[in-house]
């Protein structure tokens, strides 16, 4: 074919004449290709192309969880959920203002107050105990057809809703998948007091960080109370601990008299203070306390009154309390890794050196991270190990299995210019890409090695072996190539939501692949003559020859 003619000519022409400059300035070629290996690496580690654990996809769903002080009355958190119900309206309003009459973004509003959606149907769950807790979800239309990212949406409802006062906390999601907060750092400590401050400069120095959203920490603290502490006057006229909690439940809450029978149901009798006489602090000071011989006491003899906050739970991790100081981070503005960086290098230290008995850890999405990728690195390395010794068996070699799996590193090159190319950030789901690519690239190395063996076994110069070897196997790799890289396109450019997922993965297969190809076909040659030198280094009787020489003086099979 026409196509078929040209690409011979290709090959016989500049290819063979390029590739023949390549190995005559192999070790400028291998300097070359190491200087864009480091280069790659700079443009990873330099923050230029960001790395997120999951990748960013646009859901169709925006939830609000709002959290008011423990204790709270229903009708007050109701009254709070009502008013994120109206700014939410009024920010789709805007939007819908800019789309044809009775198109809008918004598909329908589902709330819970006391509760949260989790706990919804769930009916053993306690209404008394979580009525200051509120969802709310926007259900949008298809992200396809609105045309808008659920994120900019949940932006501008959490900008309209501003500060609310006597809100503990109020959480905009809007990611299709979470693997937890952005940012978690767990605070481990004995005293609540170094966790509650440690905590409030953590949040501080979260606010300082443009992106960065949704702070907050799980340190609630409970009801107001009050606690007595009998003194030593009461204690000496046999008053216990227990009938002074008695008696004072007995006035304020009551106290079982009796039981009756009316019908088929039982009546409780409750005794307590009238209504008018247990209304203030005051009442519970006054009212006096009954001794074991008959006499009474005032409370403020019998008991030391004090008054705080219990906590509404209290977290332990290792026989040690903790507290959770967790953010949200807005993709598109802060790279969640860069302020962790920080955070460890500045105010987490400076805490640690202040308070020695404080501890931190990361959870949430650097948790899972963190797991992830030790598993991964791991597996890696086996699946490399694996790989070499399954190409030193049939090479019979130590050092050309080596020399076959230069293309891995390469191939990442490849999937970081992918990545570059098309505007992703890095992810996992991209280093999955990166591991699978690592068994697809060395195929075309190893086509290529093996042809050159095959060209010296048959008595072939070396610089003759490679240069042909080379020309050999040029359609087979490129065609290969060529045709994985255009299976793999309709994939990365779907416009999907279920194809997100999987666009990082086919960004690094594909473009890898791709790089890779132009590696095999010069690269490695020139690798293979650099070995070679080296070996001959080291051969009995050798001939050296400069680097810029054609090799001739060696002939026969591979001593690699």
């Amino acid at each position: 074919t026409g196509f078929g003619r040209k690409l011979d000519r290709f090959i016989a022409g500049p290819y063979r004449r390029f590739l023949s400059l390549c190995l005559r300035n192999r070790y400028t070629t291998v300097a070359a290709g190491i200087a864009v290996l480091l280069l790659t690496v700079g443009i990873v580690r330099g923050g230029i192309l960001k790395f997120h654990f999951m990748p960013v996809v646009d859901g169709d769903v925006i939830t609000a969880s709002l959290k008011m002080p423990p204790g709270t009355p229903i009708e007050e958190t109701a009254r709070v959920q009502k008013l994120l119900e109206e700014k939410a309206l009024e920010v789709v309003a805007e939007y819908d203002k800019e789309r044809p009459v009775g198109d809008s973004i918004l598909r329908d509003i589902y709330a819970v107050v006391g509760g949260t959606m989790i706990e919804a149907g769930n009916v053993g769950s306690s209404v008394d105990s979580r009525t200051h807790l509120s969802d709310m979800a926007l259900f949008l239309k298809q992200s396809e057809e609105r045309g808008i990212p659920a994120v900019e949406i949940a932006n501008r409802w959490r900008a309209k809703v501003g500060e609310v006062p006597g809100v503990d906390s109020i959480v905009f999601t809007s990611n299709t998948v979470r693997m937890g907060a952005n940012i978690d750092i767990q605070l481990a400590d004995e005293d609540f007091g170094v966790l509650d401050i440690a905590s409030e400069r953590i949040k501080e120095a979260l606010a300082q960080y443009p992106g960065v959203g949704d702070i907050e920490d799980n340190y609630f603290k409970g009801k107001r109370e009050l606690k007595f502490r009998l003194t030593p006057e009461a204690r000496t006229l046999g008053v216990t601990e227990e009938s002074l909690g008695r008696q004072v439940r007995g006035a304020f809450y009551g106290a079982e008299a009796l039981r009756f029978q009316r019908g088929r149901n039982e009546v409780k009798v409750v005794v307590r203070y009238p209504e008018k006489d247990r209304k203030s602090l005051w009442d519970l000071k006054s009212m006096r306390i009954r001794t074991p011989g008959g006499g009474e006491l005032p409370l403020t003899r019998a008991a030391y009154i004090t008054e705080g906050r219990g906590f509404s739970e209290i977290n332990r991790t290792d026989r040690k309390r903790v507290i959770n100081v967790t953010a949200s981070v807005d993709d598109k503005t802060a790279n969640t890794e860069e302020i962790l960086s920080d955070l460890k290098h500045g105010i987490l230290r400076e805490l640690t050196n202040d308070y020695p008995g404080l501890t931190f850890d990361m959870g949430g999405e650097e948790k899972e991270r963190m797991e992830s990728m030790g598993s991964m690195a791991q597996g890696f390395m086996l699946a490399l190990l694996g790989m070499y010794a399954l190409l030193a068996i049939p090479f019979k070699s130590y050092s050309q299995p080596l020399l076959i799996m230069v293309a891995i590193p390469f191939g990442m090159v490849g999937a970081v210019a992918g990545h570059l190319i098309m505007g992703f950030n890095l992810s996992i789901l991209s280093i999955f890409g990166i591991v699978a690519l690592s068994g697809v690239v060395v195929n075309d190395s190893l086509l290529l090695i093996d042809k050159v063996n095959r060209n010296r076994q048959e008595g072939v110069e070396l610089f003759q072996a490679v240069v042909d070897g080379s020309k050999r196997r040029f359609r087979p790799i490129l065609l290969t190539s060529l045709t994985t890289f255009f299976g793999l396109t309709p994939m990365i450019l779907e416009t999907s939501v279920q194809a997100q997922f999987l666009i990082p993965m086919a960004i690094s297969l594909a473009f890898g692949i791709l790089f890779a190809t132009g590696i095999t076909l010069l690269l490695i040659p020139s690798l293979y003559l650099v070995l070679e030198d080296v070996h001959e280094l080291f051969r009995p009787n050798s001939i050296h020859t400069d680097s810029r020489d054609e090799i001739k003086e060696h002939k026969g099979p591979p001593r690699l």
